[in-house]
Formats: structure tokens, sequence, C-alpha cells
């Protein structure tokens, strides 16, 4: 059975909807059984408010960049339709979901609440779980799974969402691949359950110089000369 996932994050106007904040952007990471599809979703919307000044400070978007964008309204559909029964994966969960919740209860007709057709695996409240203690933002996290996030100057919903995703598949374990394609590859070879993450199907073949092919040679003429029996030359 396929397991579908949203990875999501949300950029907005402030941090309170009930003080009539609004989402600004909304950035989404499909994987079906842990595998990234490419099947993403994108969109910055126009919150018909001001931004606060905090908030453009976090991601750097101003409401001059937003005016020719399309209104919640003319995206929530699309996007209801996208994430409806998938489990959607969050760092702080409640703030996302809330927001969410919030922008769907302003529509005429109204959209359900997120958590009647979707569940919701918050990814902040897993990592204070398995790191207590420690700091649990998303910089961090990145630190201590060695995930490159140089690139983050500002936050950014979609770029978030892609790099909680990495986050998110190493936390949990097991081997992810750009499609489902490298699923038959994966049975074929078997499964040898190292943690990696995957995201190009062409890899770089490494070769040992001459120097450490030699090394290897004086390592194995040691197994033998001690009586050992050598696997690697039978």
């Amino acid at each position: 059975m396929l397991k579908r996932q949203i990875i999501l994050d949300t950029e907005t106007t402030g941090i309170n909807p009930r003080e009539g904040h609004r989402i600004i952007e909304i950035g989404c990471v499909e994987l079906v059984n842990r595998r990234f599809t490419g099947n993403n979703y994108h969109v910055y919307i126009n919150p018909e408010r001001e931004i606060e000044a905090e908030a453009i400070a976090v991601h750097g978007i101003t409401n001059e960049r937003l005016a020719n964008e399309p209104k919640f309204r003319d995206i929530a559909k699309s996007f209801y339709d996208y994430i409806q029964g998938a489990e959607l994966v969050i760092h702080n969960a409640a703030f996302d979901v809330g927001f969410i919740d919030h922008e769907f209860a302003r529509l005429r007709p109204a959209l359900p609440p997120v958590n009647e057709y979707c569940a919701v695996l918050d990814t902040l409240k897993l990592a204070r779980e398995l790191h207590p203690g420690q700091k649990n933002n998303l910089d961090a996290l990145c630190r201590r799974y060695d995930i490159n996030n140089s690139h983050r100057t500002l936050h950014g919903a979609l770029l978030d969402a892609e790099i909680l995703a990495d986050v998110y598949l190493l936390m949990t374990g097991g081997q992810v691949s750009l499609n489902l394609a490298a699923e038959q590859d994966q049975a074929e070879q078997g499964d040898t359950g190292q943690t990696a993450i995957i995201r190009s199907s062409k890899l770089k073949v490494i070769r040992a110089s001459a120097d450490e092919l030699q090394a290897h040679e004086s390592r194995l003429d040691l197994v033998q000369k001690k009586g050992g029996i050598c696997l690697w030359r039978n």
C-alpha cells in the first residue's frame, strides 16, 4: 500500500492568525513510500494586508513582491485537493495547521479543518523526543544530521520544506531516492539498511589510487602471514 506524505511549510504576515495574519507562501514536497516524487506544490499568495516588519526580516517577502500574486481563495481548492488524504509532515505543526485552518474557515463556503482529512506528524515534537534538552529548530537539526543548508539565508516555504524532508528522512531512518522507479533497483539489489538520501540516480564512483591498492594488498599479506583466511583472495 502506498503511503503518501507531504512535507509542508508556510510563510505568513505575522505569528497569530487570530489577529488577522495571513499565509503568503506555501511550499510542499511529496514523498510516496519515503521516495521523492517531484510532484511538489509551491505558491505565493497576496495576503490583502500589510506584512509585519518582523516577518519580512525572517522571510524577506514584501507586499510589493506579492502584489500580483493570487489571493488565497484563488488557490484554496487546488491546495486542498493536493494535500487531501496525505500525512502532513510539519515542523511545529500547530503553527502551520492553525494558519491553514484559519484560511479555510474564511472561505465561503468554508473548507473543513486539516485534521478531518489529513494525519499530521510534528517533526518538532519528534525531534524533542529524540534529542531532549537540545536545540531542535531546523538549523540545529541540519547541523546534527550533517545537512548542508548554507543556501538558507532567509526562510522560504519551499526551501524549508525541502530541507525538512531531508531532516525527517534521516531522523526516521531508511534509504530514499528521487523517484518511485528506484524501488525496483532496491528490490533487485537488496536493502542494506544504510541511512542515506539519494537525489540522483547517477552516483559518482571514486576508485582507489595505486597507493591505496598497494596498502590494501599489504594488509592482505599480513592477514595471510598470521595464518588467517583471506576471503578477498579466495
